[in-house]
């Protein structure tokens, strides 16, 4: 393993009173995909926005490289725009992230921010639609893709700064299942290209496609850790933090039987 690119020690998190982090402890070395495990509210999306600089430690501290991520170190512009560069997120719902007129322009975007020259921003643009498969989509305004293809559309505007760290906030909800299985397919090629990826899920069916190492968390602890076909073998570690669930089936016959499910997306 590489050194850390992330680390947190003792991190925690409020909303208003709602505590969201516990005192979280973790490190994720640089080119390792990982799987932030856990049910809704457990603190995967919070950790997400800490590690993105969007929000700030109550206590404790959060690095990259080393480097503690504070309120006070991001109004240094140099170490603000380096940040930006090296690090995306891509949010949950893509209605939040894409606000331009077109999908091309949505994909510009961030290469005008940091100032790239409008040659290679069109040629970065071009290569990137066609490597996500959504050139067809240049010219078409955002709002009115499909729900999988808004989700490529904002992977791809993260992407084309092709920064180290990418950042995913349940990247296959509310997908249907061919839009879920590009998704996959996508996060599964990432394998061996040396960025660190860090996603936040509760669809079990992929992690050990997405990720190589997985952190598991229950009303904001941290409460397990390990590579991913570990923590799906533990049955009981599953259905105490929710990721596991009994449905109750009525047969012919009049019984009445619980089989265990694993907790996943289901298309809206």
């Amino acid at each position: 393993m590489g050194p850390p690119i992330f680390e947190t020690e003792d991190v925690s998190y409020s909303y208003e009173r709602v505590v969201a982090l516990d005192a979280v402890s973790l490190s994720i070395p640089a080119g390792q995909r990982v799987a932030l495990l856990g049910a809704n509210g457990s603190g995967k999306s919070t950790l997400l926005r800490l590690l993105d600089g969007l929000c700030f430690a109550g206590s404790g501290t959060v690095r990259f490289c080393g480097e503690p991520l504070t309120e006070e170190r991001f109004q240094n512009e140099t170490f603000s725009f380096d940040f930006r560069r090296r690090v995306g997120l891509v949010f949950q719902n893509p209605d939040t992230q894409l606000f331009n007129p077109t999908v091309f322009d949505e994909l510009a975007f961030g290469p005008l921010q940091l100032r790239w020259p409008r040659d290679l921003i069109r040629q970065r643009v071009a290569q990137t639609l066609d490597d996500l498969n959504i050139a067809h989509l240049k010219d078409r305004p955002p709002h009115r893709l499909s729900g999988g293809e808004k989700k490529r559309v904002a992977i791809a505007s993260v992407l084309i700064l092709d920064p180290q760290v990418l950042l995913l906030d349940e990247p296959t909800a509310g997908l249907d299942p061919s839009s879920q299985s590009q998704t996959i397919d996508l996060l599964a090629d990432w394998k061996d290209t040396g960025r660190t990826v860090v996603t936040a899920t509760h669809d079990l069916d992929s992690v050990e496609d997405i990720a190589d190492y997985s952190f598991v968390f229950q009303a904001g602890r941290l409460v397990a850790q390990g590579a991913p076909v570990a923590v799906l073998e533990d049955g009981d570690l599953l259905r105490r933090t929710g990721l596991l669930h009994a449905h109750r089936h009525a047969h012919a016959q009049g019984e009445v039987h619980s089989h265990p499910h694993r907790h996943h997306d289901h298309p809206l």
